[in-house]
């Protein structure tokens, strides 16, 4: 197994800002715009930008929700290991809000369209977005593509792109990582 560095912390560190002040540019001040992280490391990277946004471009309370997509998935019955279900926690309604789905990584693309079925037991969004840190381009299987990318990657299907976040894997890098 090979293990390649695409993103090193400080890349990382860049583009988040980057990402931040793109949502600034669309979003303004937040005031009609929920943020959700998927889980489960999608979450890593909405909490981190909910930062940035408060702590350094003084954003006050950018709404964040933790959506669980376990049971919208499509695959879910198809796996050999059973699925461990994460946690929901939407404490707002996003009826006629702009939503802005993240995520760590964007492969096939059913992730989001899990995504897309789950938020609908929240109300119905005026429009959704997508904010991926990776977009895998020539890897989807549906017809879905990010608003905002931190970064496009070309790998081919055997590679695997592995995010670490310091929260969790005490590090923030990107590899690619060929079996």
């Amino acid at each position: 197994m090979s293990k390649k560095t695409l993103l090193s912390s400080k890349e990382i560190h860049i583009i988040l800002h980057r990402l931040a002040c793109q949502l600034i540019e669309n979003h303004h001040n937040f005031e009609n715009t929920v943020l959700i992280g998927i889980q489960p490391r999608g979450v890593f990277l909405a909490e981190r930008l909910v930062t940035i946004l408060q702590n350094e471009y003084a954003i006050p309370n950018v709404k964040l929700g933790l959506l669980d997509i376990t049971f919208y998935r499509d695959d879910f019955r198809r796996r050999e290991a059973p699925l461990e279900a994460n946690k929901t926690h939407i404490d707002f309604i996003v009826e006629n809000k702009n939503v802005v789905f993240i995520d760590d990584v964007l492969f096939s693309g059913r992730s989001i369209r899990a995504a897309l079925t789950a938020i609908q037991s929240f109300g119905r969004p005026s429009d959704i977005e997508l904010l991926v840190l990776i977009d895998r381009r020539f890897s989807r299987h549906l017809p879905i593509q990010p608003d905002y990318t931190g970064r496009q990657v070309d790998v081919i299907n055997e590679e695997k792109v592995a995010v670490h976040w310091k929260e969790k894997d005490k590090i923030d890098a990107v590899y690619i990582i060929n079996n």
